[in-house]
């Protein structure tokens, strides 16, 4: 198996490219738009092939770019979430109820 390439070598935000989207480097690629294609089902090759500028390396890069925001994301929610149980928002009380597999 291919090693999980440091996803910060090859994905960069910059406000003047794509409008600040996550974009390949040196490209102006969004990894929402690699990722959309994965999802897709296209293949690495097929990707490879639709974007000559990309690499084999940059696509995994956005996979872990993804995985990693993703586990921001859970993150920030089991932060959040106790405190939104709390509020009275809208004259109604959210209940949020989580199923941790238990």
């Amino acid at each position: 198996p291919n090693a999980i390439p440091n996803w910060r070598d090859y994905i960069t935000t910059e406000p003047s490219v794509c409008h600040g989207q996550a974009c390949i480097k040196g490209t102006r690629i969004p990894v929402s738009v690699v990722l959309d294609n994965l999802a897709a089902g296209l293949s690495e090759a097929e990707i490879l092939q639709s974007y000559p500028t990309l690499t084999a390396e940059a696509i995994r890069a956005a996979l872990a770019y993804a995985a990693e925001l993703a586990k921001d994301v859970l993150a920030l929610l089991e932060q959040v979430l106790p405190l939104l149980q709390k509020r009275d928002i809208s004259g109604s009380i959210w209940v949020v109820e989580r199923d941790r597999g238990e």
